[in-house]
């Protein structure tokens, strides 16, 4: 696919000749036609979108791409139309030529939250892990990384990216509709590892972190926000059935248990540098995301449980470096 040609030769570079020639033809066969139900709308409602060649892009502070080509309510109505096809919206926001898509995230809090805590992303070559539709990733390039490279099997989210793609035209950053597990084994090139939002969904959390440290190079940074609980080194909640009515939950550590994970799997200067309780202001249901959202996942007469009767989700960020 054109939007991906100018990431080869990056990874060839990187000595990862291997991992280029194979992610050609995984690219292929994951945005071919009948890869998804939904696959032949979104190749039409992305076809359909307007060229626009004088884009004026904004990537730090927010994701904004505006124009000097005088739009009118016509067609900011249809191309709202066409970008719909592409729900759910879970994270952003985006200002797309005066058209706010309001995702069911605030993803930008979740940044400023991790952004003042991490090494300069100034010339760094970047891995995100699970980023959706690359909201964070588009920061990262903002914030000076040299490249990103963010991975999320999830097709309609490497779509979403595609609809800004359209318009940014980066070289330095993309989505490819991939999990961690279909890249290669040790690619240890990356100064900079991602993980916000996965551990938790991980049948073996441990193996996880293991995946993240045979992506970095010796010495590189990881970024890990994931669920916690509260309790001392030995304390893991493993929800009976579901958590927030999420199916795929399967361990929720306490901060210190975090760290122990971290410790034994090789990282070095473990640290805990946020913990935040997510708000009805922070995930919620909007026209971009219909489906329910957090105000249905907790207990209505006690916001403080979910409605299995599970603490709230609070969720921490650890930063760890890799040896």
């Amino acid at each position: 696919m054109n939007s991906y040609n100018a990431l080869y030769p990056q990874l060839e570079d990187m000595g990862q000749h291997a991992w280029s020639k194979q992610l050609k033809q995984q690219l292929v066969e994951r945005f071919a036609i009948d890869a998804h139900g939904k696959m032949p709308a979104w190749q039409t409602a992305l076809a359909a979108l307007p060229d626009i060649e004088s884009c004026q892009v904004e990537l730090q502070g927010g994701i904004v791409i505006t124009t000097d080509t005088d739009l009118s309510e016509e067609d900011l109505t249809a191309m709202t139309e066409e970008l719909k096809h592409f729900h759910p919206w879970r994270k952003g926001p985006y200002q797309l030529f005066g058209v706010n898509i309001n995702t069911e995230w605030r993803s930008d809090w979740k940044w400023e939250r991790v952004s003042s805590h991490i090494t300069s992303l100034v010339g760094r070559k970047v891995l995100d892990v699970g980023g959706g539709n690359g909201y964070h990733g588009w920061r990262m390039q903002g914030d000076g990384a040299e490249l990103v490279v963010g991975i999320d099997p999830t097709r309609v989210f490497a779509m979403q990216y595609l609809v800004m793609q359209r318009y940014i035209k980066s070289t330095r950053h993309f989505v490819l509709p991939v999990g961690i597990e279909d890249l290669p084994a040790k690619l240890s090139c990356f100064d900079t590892v991602f993980s916000m939002g996965v551990l938790y969904h991980r049948r073996s959390p441990l193996d996880h972190l293991f995946e993240l440290r045979s992506c970095l190079r010796s010495g590189g940074e990881l970024v890990l926000e994931t669920l916690i609980v509260e309790g001392d080194v030995d304390r893991v909640l493993m929800p009976s059935g579901r958590y927030a009515k999420m199916r795929n939950v399967w361990f929720i550590p306490s901060i210190d248990t975090m760290c122990l994970w971290l410790e034994r799997c090789g990282f070095k200067n473990t640290r805990c540098v946020d913990v935040n309780t997510t708000s009805l202001d922070e995930q919620r249901q909007t026209e971009w995301m219909t489906f329910e959202s957090l105000a249905d996942f907790l207990d209505p007469n006690d916001r403080s449980k979910t409605i299995e009767g599970y603490a709230a989700p609070t969720r921490a960020t650890f930063i760890a470096n890799a040896p």
